[in-house]
């Protein structure tokens, strides 16, 4: 199994409950259809918004258990205790970098809470090896709701409203 091949499974036995996902980085918003990378803006790891960032850190944008995190540290994905399955991404192919200019402050298994930082990376770095350093936030269970909707735009900060889910 790949590892964007675990995002697009769901243990059937969970039930979702509706919430409001938080900004997960400081920055402007950008819908689904202006991430610049098709799996996501076209809909294949879910519906998703992303936040093109001005800090270089990742908060949590719901209390949830780290469910995975890639060995590159550019991706992680997680399950809100309401039952929401997300991806957060870091950038566009970032995975080339091995790694280099990122760092996280969690593990798999942890518990974490909304607003927790989650991962720091060097957005100079990320410039220079000619990558978007846009956070990308992916509800990988999103067939599995009634809807994911965007309802933040412009500038935010971690922790705004940002992807209302309705079970």
């Amino acid at each position: 199994m790949g590892f964007f091949d675990h995002f697009k499974k769901k243990d059937d036995s969970a039930s979702v409950q509706p919430c409001v996902l938080g900004a997960d980085a400081k920055g402007v918003v950008a819908a689904m259809d202006a991430v610049p990378d098709p799996a996501f803006s076209g809909g294949a790891m879910g519906q998703c918004c992303g936040i093109d960032h001005t800090e270089g850190k990742v908060y949590a944008p719901a209390d949830a258990t780290i469910s995975q995190l890639h060995s590159s540290f550019h991706a992680i994905s997680m399950t809100t205790t309401a039952g929401v399955d997300l991806l957060i991404h870091i950038g566009v192919d970032t995975y080339e970098m091995n790694g280099d200019g990122f760092s996280a402050c969690v593990r798999e298994g942890d518990k974490v809470k909304k607003g927790q930082l989650l991962l720091t990376m060097d957005l100079g770095k990320i410039k220079a090896a000619g990558h978007s350093a846009m956070v990308i936030t992916a509800v990988t269970n999103s067939a599995e709701v009634s809807g994911v909707q965007l309802v933040a735009s412009g500038a935010v900060e971690p922790g705004h409203d940002l992807l209302k889910v309705t079970a």
